[in-house]
């Protein structure tokens, strides 16, 4: 009998902050990547860990792909003159829409899945810019190697537009009719009352009818980010309002989003103040130096309340 390969259980290669096939999965399946995000058929694609780092507004563009429901914001081209537009969702969670005016709407939440939502869009993109046919662009598969989207864009700040609803979607439609106006309505039936916050970046004030909360996407390494909260949860500091309640953390493309909850009634306006101070408590926690005690039993409670969104 031939012997094994002593080669073949070797890890494979990968660039830094990328994951390859046979390790785990970020999604916290526990199972390797080639045996779930990456498991579609032939080669599994490459998971890319932070796939927004570099883009303009990373934590927003987070935020608006996994926790708004209605935004939008312009962005400009490095090449060309065409109008982009990127919406938190298009009609039928298409990819991306050429308009009849030529501008090219691209969607961020959408049902494909191939290991880098950043070289996805930047691929639909270009598929968009090869086209003035008005219609849906879609991607049916993997795009391969290429650029991502904050290789084809400025780098300028994004200016983000929270919506009530997807009222968005038809405000280039002069003649709308009977059936647009009812796709309309019951699509906004099930959006979230969401504002973003003017003090700090990428901090989201959501009501979803029980309670509120607020949702903060935040650009520091994780690990640093875990010592700071945890200093800051120790010392009775990482309060955002009267009532309010840290509760703990989604992780998305690489960063985390912390939550509170908060009494029903709060809303949004009241916030700004206290998010501002606590962004600044923050910056001094995550100078400072070893956690105590107190504060390593606080980031092992802080480490077990942490979401992953697939």
């Amino acid at each position: 009998m031939a012997k094994k390969s002593r080669n073949r259980n070797q890890p494979t290669e990968v660039a830094p902050g990328e994951v390859g096939p046979r390790q785990p999965c970020p999604c916290g399946s526990g199972k390797r990547y080639k045996a779930c995000h990456g498991a579609a058929g032939g080669a599994a694609p490459t998971f890319v860990a932070r796939p927004f780092e570099g883009m303009p507004g990373e934590c927003d563009v987070i935020a608006l792909r996994e926790l708004v429901p209605a935004a939008t914001a312009p962005l400009t081209l490095k090449d060309g003159e065409r109008g982009v537009r990127l919406a938190t969702l298009l009609p039928g969670a298409a990819p991306a829409m050429v308009r009849e005016s030529g501008d090219v709407w691209l969607g961020l939440q959408v049902q494909h899945s191939y290991g880098n939502p950043a070289r996805d869009l930047g691929a639909v993109l270009e598929l968009a810019l090869a086209t003035e046919e008005p219609g849906i662009i879609g991607l049916m598969s993997a795009p391969g190697d290429g650029p991502s989207l904050q290789d084809l864009i400025s780098d300028t700040e994004l200016d983000i537009t929270v919506h009530d609803g997807f009222e968005y979607w038809i405000d280039d439609i002069p003649d709308r009719d009977a059936s647009m106006e009812a796709a309309l309505e019951q699509a906004n039936g099930g959006v979230m009352p969401t504002t973003r916050l003017s003090s700090v970046e990428a901090a989201y004030w959501t009501n979803v009818g029980t309670k509120e909360h607020l949702r903060w996407v935040m650009p520091h390494p994780e690990d640093q980010l875990l010592d700071a909260l945890a200093r800051l949860h120790a010392a009775g500091q990482d309060s955002v309002a009267d009532g309010s309640r840290f509760v703990g953390m989604f992780r998305a493309h690489g960063l985390l989003a912390p939550v509170w909850d908060l009494p029903l009634g709060t809303g949004a306006e009241v916030l700004e103040e206290p998010a501002a101070r606590f962004a600044a408590d923050l910056e001094q926690a995550l100078e400072a130096g070893d956690l105590t005690a107190e504060e390593r039993s606080a980031r092992a409670g802080l480490a077990n309340r942490q979401v992953t969104i697939r």
